[in-house]
């Protein structure tokens, strides 16, 4: 009776579990005390750490086990393509270092984009890394015990931007079937998260932030299928969930310094001679007893203990002492001493905007932003060169404003504070977007206090490889895409709705935050592109700091064939110094007629001010002439890291101020380092009035439009970021009334009609009429930019290649070469067909080097394709 009892209360508990969408492992997971439990696998494990919902449940459910967690969960990361910068596996942080008795292996999302096609030879690579892992002693005395995690559903979001993933779940249930074949065939581990995570997701509340990741409720909803899928029912827990989430996340955060550092290739790459074999091995000693030490935290409170509210890391080591290779002293001067030492052309006048003196927190600022009320906003990095083991970070995002119009700042909020190294910056959709090495994030401001208190981690998987070549120089496309770019020895992927994005060494990437379309706008052999601008008409100029390199971003084709890279082409102007470090043009009435449409680039070593270029056409491109430079300073300290005009039509300047500003030249911790000054000046031409700053927050739809005649480049660039904001049904109705009030007769008129196709792609508002119309307008440069939006609509218009056939053949070159650009966005023979029909191009080199890498890129993925 006993004995039936017992299997009546099993098969009864099994019932219950699969009314509950829980799908019990076949092979059986059995913990032991000082186990040590490795996550490995694609960006689901490694959000974990943002997001440690299911080990708060595991350290509570096994309190008395003391188990050790370390997640090395990575961006994108498939079976057999797990890319890292130069020499990662020294830094201590494989699983031969880890020792791990157990690994949670999480595969198969990025893979299942290959379909049907790839499923052979994904079970064959998956077989052989099952084998292998489940039978290689990392711990040096038995093989580990193996849990194979199944991917999580794609969620419909119900969004007319963002796929449903109905197509996305056909190939995530083949290849999770696969998985639990080969799982269950090699004696391991499986669980099926995906059926019961499609059942939550059918639910009223969203778990994804974008269709594939989860939020922090996804999360909650993925440890408890997790948990139960491996251990049945929860038991009753010893301990406070909250606070032992608290103390989990802790010891993740310390650990994701260790695993994630920045400035890697000074830590363990190819230039941690000379200075990182003093610095390094001192400070990651010191951080690893940390983590212990907060193992130990996390144990006690999972049993039920009390532990001190602060921790204490006295008995985790010391540093080394750093020694300064700086002999020359060191000094500063104050703004009113740097005011002195600025040269401006006759005319134009400097004033100081805002510096350390009136606001302290004003520390190493980097990039900076308007927002729509005219206030600017600029990140701060304090912290830099990298986060020192025991010191939080506390870099900042700070808002200032110029409340009485005299050109000074006078009032100051902290937007946001507890960063790390937000090496860029820019503004819209309701919030701030930010680099947080290797994550791009977002932080909203919810109750109007403009304090940030909403975080979401948008973009992961870019390298950390040096904090220099981060992503950085954030600017909007006309079209509303995101352009951001990093430097050479990052080795960066990117895991999307769509399908991983990789590359290496250097890129600029284009993110589209309505539809989460994420894309390698251009691979390409830079050293460290710290600046990218646009023209009038949506033409795009890349400079790249390290070489001090600047190119007209137009002609690079779409990104090649991972991993290989673009060829070197020219610049569009002679390089007179470097490093330098963003690049805008003039576009203000407060500056004279003579400067307008002139290119400005900072340069912040040897040259320490803001070069100035006269524009020129050059075939289907751009050519450029220096001119006298709109400002140099002599003081050594002046570094201008941003620029850009404000609303009153003045031109901001950045200044870093600092003595040591390179990694290779210093150690990343010398001692005359500084970080508590930085400067932000102002520029303004005496011969005219400013600009009267146009009124954009909180302004009706058609007042807003009708800024969009607007003369100045960034009125209209602010007043494009503010109607995204708006409802898209609304802003479309009022646009096509003032589509119609437009004067056909007006010169700008094809212009205007450009600026209303813009605002249309900012809110993926497909008008194909309207696109038509501008692909056959009279002014070239109308046409080229309507070009480029097919480019970025062709899987949404009829027939992409059929209207790109006819761009092919314009009469005008730079409509043929953004033609030619958008042809390699495609991977069919029809568009390599049209592109090996336009071989003759007339000695245009922006043209012929375009059409060359079209070529090769679409033969590379035709081929692969057949």
């Amino acid at each position: 009776m006993k004995i039936a009892s017992k299997l009546f209360a099993l098969t009864l508990l099994a019932a219950v579990l699969a009314m509950a969408g829980v799908v019990r492992a076949e092979a059986k997971l059995e913990l032991k005390k000082g186990d040590k439990i490795v996550y490995i696998g694609n960006t689901l494990a490694e959000r974990m750490q943002y997001y440690p919902r299911f080990e708060t449940l595991l350290q509570a459910r096994f309190p008395e086990l003391e188990l050790q967690v370390r997640n090395l969960g990575w961006s994108a990361d498939e079976i057999n393509l797990r890319p890292r910068s130069q020499d990662f596996k020294d830094h201590g942080n494989n699983l031969e270092d880890h020792k791990p008795d157990v690994i949670f292996a999480f595969f198969g999302f990025n893979e299942s984009f290959a379909g049907p096609g790839g499923l052979e030879k994904f079970e064959k690579e998956f077989a052989e890394f099952v084998k292998e892992t489940a039978t290689t002693k990392y711990n040096g005395e038995s093989a580990p015990q193996v849990v194979i995690v199944s991917p999580i559903p794609n969620e419909d979001l119900h969004s007319r931007t963002l796929p449903n993933g109905e197509a996305n779940n056909k190939n995530i249930e083949l290849y999770s079937a696969a998985m639990k074949k080969i799982a269950d065939a090699n004696g391991v581990v499986f669980v099926d998260v995906f059926t019961p995570m499609k059942e939550k997701m059918a639910g009223e509340s969203d778990l994804t932030i974008n269709t594939i990741h989860l939020n922090d409720d996804g999360y909650k909803a993925f440890a408890e299928v997790l948990d139960a899928g491996l251990f049945g029912g929860a038991p009753d827990y010893k301990c406070d969930l909250d606070k032992l989430h608290a103390e989990v996340f802790e010891k993740d955060l310390q650990f994701y310094y260790d695993h994630r550092a920045v400035n890697g290739f000074y830590i363990y790459g190819g230039r941690k001679n000379p200075f990182g074999v003093v610095n390094f091995p001192a400070e990651f000693a010191k951080l690893r007893k940390m983590i212990e030490v907060r193992d130990k935290r996390i144990w006690d409170v999972a049993q039920g203990k009390e532990v001190p509210a602060k921790i204490d890391d006295s008995g985790t080591g010391e540093f080394a002492n750093i020694e300064s290779n700086v002999d020359r002293p060191i000094s500063f001067d104050s703004p009113e001493e740097a005011l002195k030492s600025f040269k401006l052309p006759e005319g134009y006048e400097i004033n100081l905007f805002a510096s350390e003196q009136d606001f302290p927190e004003l520390r190493n600022p980097v990039q900076f932003a308007f927002d729509a009320k005219g206030r600017l906003w600029v990140a701060t990095m304090e912290s830099y060169p990298m986060y020192l083991p025991g010191t939080p970070v506390d870099d900042k995002i700070l808002i200032f404003e110029d409340t009485d119009g005299d050109g000074k700042a006078d009032k100051k909020t902290v937007f946001a504070d507890g960063l790390h190294l937000p090496t860029g910056l820019e503004l819209g959709d309701g919030g701030a977007y930010v680099a947080a090495q290797p994550n791009l994030i977002f932080l909203k401001d919810t109750d109007g206090d403009d304090k940030a208190d909403e975080k979401t981690y948008v973009l992961h998987g870019f390298d950390s490889a040096d904090s220099h070549h981060s992503i950085s120089a954030f600017t909007w496309g006309p079209g509303g895409a995101l352009y951001f770019q990093e430097g050479t020895f990052h080795h960066t992927q990117v895991e999307t709705p769509y399908g991983p994005e990789r590359v290496k060494n250097a890129a600029v990437f284009r993110f589209e935050p309505l539809t989460d379309k994420f894309d390698v706008f251009v691979s390409y052999p830079f050293a460290n592109p710290w600046g990218h601008t646009f023209d009038d008409w949506g033409q795009n100029f890349v400079a790249d700091a390290s070489g001090g390199a600047n190119y007209f971003g137009t002609a690079f084709s779409g990104d090649v064939n991972y991993p290989n890279k673009h060829p070197a082409m020219k610049q569009f102007l002679k390089k007179q110094w470097r490093p330098t470090s963003g690049c805008e043009f003039v576009s203000s009435r407060n500056f004279p007629e003579s400067a307008q449409g002139n290119y400005l680039l900072n340069n912040c070593i040897g040259f320490q001010g803001v070069l100035q270029y006269k524009m020129k056409d050059d075939g289907s491109g751009f050519a450029a002439d220096p001119v006298e430079p709109l400002l140099q300073s002599s003081d050594l300290n002046f570094r201008p890291v941003d620029l850009q005009f404000g609303p009153d039509g003045a031109l901001y300047i950045v200044d870093w101020y600092n003595p040591l500003i390179g990694h290779m030249q210093h150690s990343v911790r010398d001692p005359k380092r500084d970080n508590t000054h930085g400067r932000i000046w102002r520029i303004t031409y005496t011969g005219n009035d400013l600009v009267k700053p146009a009124a954009i927050a909180g302004e009706p739809i058609p007042k807003l439009l009708d800024l969009l005649k607007s003369y100045e480049y960034r009125t209209r660039y602010r007043v494009r970021r503010e109607l995204r904001e708006r409802d898209a049904q609304q802003v479309d109705a009022e646009l096509g009334k003032w589509i119609a009030g437009l004067d056909a007769n007006d010169k700008l008129y094809e212009h205007n009609l450009l600026e209303a196709l813009w605002v249309k792609q900012n809110l993926d508002i497909i008008d194909q009429d309207l696109l038509r119309k501008l692909l056959r307008a009279d002014d070239p440069r109308a046409r080229a930019a309507a070009t480029r939006v097919l480019c970025y609509w062709r899987d949404q218009v009829e027939e992409p290649l059929a209207l790109l056939q006819g761009q092919v053949n314009d009469e005008h070159p730079r409509v043929r070469l953004e033609a030619v650009r958008a042809l390699s966005f495609f991977d069919t023979q029809e568009a390599l067909d049209i592109a090996l029909e336009s071989l003759a191009y007339d000695q245009d080199y922006y043209l012929e080097y375009t059409l060359g890498e079209t070529i090769k890129t679409l033969e590379g993925r035709v081929g692969a394709k057949n």
